[in-house]
């Protein structure tokens, strides 16, 4: 067997176009990554424009360790330093790699609000390493060949953006800095207007008017949107700087583009072992660089505007705005003043370790105060320079619309609801106060989700809650008469008396399709509501077991089945209500008796709370189908069967209503804690899902508080259905049951006795 080799030369050119082989493929997946970048950035724009929010909140493409992978992913051409690239494409690439990581950068400012410290510390530390890494591969691959600079086609342009590049890097980890501090002002801030607001509004929920609740609802929408640490830092100073920033790294991708095009008369041509992936990863960076520079430059525009606002247009020159405000340096101070070295025993080193630590945050913070005094000399010179055309557009645009405005009486009272929103918009001391139209738009996008929420309203949700006209559902579903499978009786919560009852309904024979249906449907809009109020008023944990028991509706309304049971199967091959109630008890009864054996005496199971949700969902139906069943026993429709069951359905139907009616009435109470009570991060979505819940309530609101209420809808006790039905029964005079009390404990074979006597019936 012969071998044959080749020479060194030839293995050596064959062993490179191996290697070289795959390198188009991964071009490839560095232009993916960067269209997947670029969607990011571009969705933020998308939605910043649909909800009017011109300072372009970061939603979609924050700093985190996905994007920061992405980034990594798009940079590959800048820190290859091995691969021959100096073709027109190849060396319009690396540039627009580093404008496009210099446009990431600028677009990442505003997501430092929604980041808690430990993450804003890890993820920017992060982007420094990354950031740093690619500069140094840069400034080395110029150093080693400066030689042949005459070769580098677009070398002053690649030196720029790689400058602007650690730039905004350096401005970036300053807002990291003040962030740390902002925070904890804008939430002191929050807090003492949302005691304010308390002590002005909130003194008897009973009082609150929907016109009343929606005002409340507008003023902590303004302070949410004001305090928010993204909408504060996309006026900062240093977001100013930074759009104009990205406006400068824009022109200079544009500019070594079309200087290419007009020496070299063509813009596609590649020459690298990437092959014509360049050419992809030239096109979807440069449209990253387009797409990503709108929301900074909007931005830098909106800090002009706000400077040229007629409330600060006196201001705007005033020596007062470059003046250095604690929050900015606050935790470079506290760090300075913090212990450090405390594991080094040796006095002196540990001295050298303080005092080093000391120089070197004393020279932080001295660049930090440059840093902010360029950025407000930035915002100074932008104003001066674009501030006239702003204001002459202004100017034509109300000419324009001045026969319209005078024509609409509403902006009067908009004006005095703009003046009275004022108080309630919070700012950081040193910073402009908002412009009317800003706060305007605030109030209107309160307003819009009022109106959304309006659209999806319930309407069958509320003519089914029309049926209730007393409370008395809330006592009557449960009789304290009917004798006991346990020593100790579970809590109830709303929902699972809910289901409970509409699972009967469902097993009625005899009973309108249509109404069954019609049941259902209303039934799960009101149960969204009552699971919300469980969530939002019920301390963590509380009730766990007994509300996890009412999860079994997704089987009762999907497949019309309880634990099993086929509802409709019984409700057909049932010969009458009475007969369907029986068989439901008597497979409550065994599922709680069999649980029961086989647990024994263990002493955790003996509490109710400990119950697994099927036991607990089985003695539900239990207590209630009996409470029912006597309740059928006592009627006088029995002649009729037809008559009967449509009766008994209608029974449930009432009660269903009472007890969602005296539900709801919490909802007052959930949506005053939905506006204040959430972290600074996520206390926008709370206030919007509180306007949109009163949008969506706002008829069920009005139709319960037309009605006399028999407990306090701000007391603790009307959060819980036992708390209900203890203030109806105190004042109704109706004596608890000695067996729903822990203190009477009947004998342990009780439930059987119960179980034996429905099996003989």
């Amino acid at each position: 067997m012969s071998v044959s080799y080749l020479s060194g030369d030839d293995d050596n050119e064959y062993l490179q176009t191996r290697l070289n082989a795959p390198m188009p493929w991964i071009g490839v997946y560095v232009a993916a990554a960067s269209v997947a970048c670029s969607l990011a950035m571009a969705a933020d724009v998308v939605y910043g424009f649909r909800c009017k929010k011109l300072w372009f909140p970061c939603k979609f493409f924050s700093l985190n360790a996905t994007s920061l992978t992405l980034l990594a992913v798009a940079l590959k051409l800048p820190v290859d330093l091995t691969t021959n690239m100096w073709a027109v494409t190849d060396r319009l690439a690396k540039v627009s790699s580093l404008a496009f990581m210099s446009t990431a950068t600028a677009n990442f400012m505003t997501s430092l609000g929604s980041m808690g410290d430990q993450d804003i510390i890890m993820s920017v530390t992060a982007l420094f390493i990354l950031v740093i890494t690619v500069f140094v591969d840069v400034f080395i691959q110029i150093a080693e060949m400066r030689s042949f600079i005459h070769r580098h086609l677009v070398f002053p342009e690649e030196v720029l953006a790689a400058a602007f590049m650690l730039l905004l890097l350096f401005l970036l980890v300053s807002l990291a800095i003040m962030v740390l501090s902002t925070k904890r002002y804008l939430d002191g801030k929050y807090q003492e207007m949302h005691s304010a607001v308390l002590s002005q509004e909130l003194r008897d929920m009973r009082e609150v008017t929907t016109q009343g609740l929606r005002a409340l609802v507008k003023k902590y929408w303004v302070m949410a949107q004001t305090s928010n640490p993204q909408f504060v830092i996309a006026g900062s100073a240093i977001c100013t700087a930074c759009g104009v920033i990205s406006a400068v790294v824009l022109l200079i991708t544009a500019e070594a583009e079309i200087r290419m095009i007009l020496v070299h008369k063509r813009l596609v041509q590649t020459a690298s072992v990437y092959g014509n992936s360049t050419t992809w990863i030239l096109i979807v960076q440069s449209i990253g660089v387009i797409v990503g520079s709108v929301a900074p430059v909007f931005r830098w525009c909106r800090a002009i505007k706000f400077s040229c606002s007629r409330e600060n247009r006196n201001n705007c020159f005033s020596r007062d705005k470059f003046k250095i405000r604690e929050y900015w340096t606050e935790r470079l101070v506290q760090w300075k003043g913090s212990s450090s070295a405390s594991g080094i025993r040796h006095r002196k080193l540990r001295k050298f370790v303080h005092d080093a630590k000391g120089l070197t945050l004393d020279l932080l913070t001295k660049v930090q105060i440059f840093i902010i005094l360029s950025s407000k000399l930035v915002l100074l010179v932008s104003t001066s320079l674009l501030g006239p055309f702003y204001l002459c557009f202004q100017r034509i645009k109300q000419l324009r619309m001045q026969r319209r405005i005078n024509s609409l009486p509403r902006d009067a009272d908009q004006s005095g609801a703009v003046a009275d929103l004022r108080f309630y918009a919070l700012r950081l001391d040193g910073e402009v106060p908002l412009p009317d139209d800003t706060l305007r738009s605030i109030s209107d996008e309160v307003d819009e989700v009022f109106e959304i929420g309006r659209r999806q309203r319930s309407d069958s949700l509320l003519q089914f809650l029309r049926q209730s006209h007393s409370f008395n559902g809330v006592i009557a579903f449960d009789s304290n008469q009917v004798p006991s499978l346990h020593y100790r009786e579970p809590p109830n919560c709303w929902s699972l008396p809910v289901v409970t009852l509409t699972s009967i309904a469902i097993s009625l024979p005899g009973v309108p399709r249509e109404s069954v249906h019609g049941l259902i449907s209303s039934v799960r809009r009101g149960l969204s509501y009552a699971k919300l109020i469980e969530k939002c008023l019920y301390n963590s944990g509380d009730l766990a077991n007994i509300r996890k028991a009412a999860e079994i509706w997704a089987e009762v309304e999907l497949y019309r089945k309880w634990q099993g049971v086929d509802l409709g199967k019984l409700s057909r091959e049932s010969e009458n209500s009475k007969k369907s109630l029986e068989n439901l008890a008597t497979v409550a009864v065994k599922t709680v008796l069999d649980f029961k054996r086989k647990t024994g005496g263990c002493l955790m199971m003996s509490n109710p709370l400990n119950w697994p949700d099927n036991i607990v969902s089985a003695n539900s139906m239990y207590r209630i189908s009996q409470t029912i069943l006597s309740i059928y026993n006592q009627s006088d429709h029995h002649d009729d069967q037809q008559q009967a069951d449509e009766h008994l359905f209608q029974l449930l139907s009432d009660m269903i209503a009472d007890i969602l009616s005296a539900c709801l009435t919490n909802l007052t109470r959930v949506i005053t804690i939905k506006c204040h009570r959430s972290t600074i991060e996520v206390r926008e979505k709370s206030v919007c899902e509180a306007a949109l819940l009163l949008g969506e309530t706002e008829d069920i609101l009005e139709l319960l508080w037309r009605r006399e209420l028999p407990i306090s809808s701000n007391s603790e006790q009307a959060a819980y259905i036992d708390g209900w039905r203890s203030m109806m029964e105190l004042e109704n005079g109706i004596q608890q049951n000695a067996l729903s009390s822990s203190e009477n404990v009947p004998p342990e074979n009780s439930g059987d006795h119960v179980f034996i006597t429905i099996m003989e019936g």
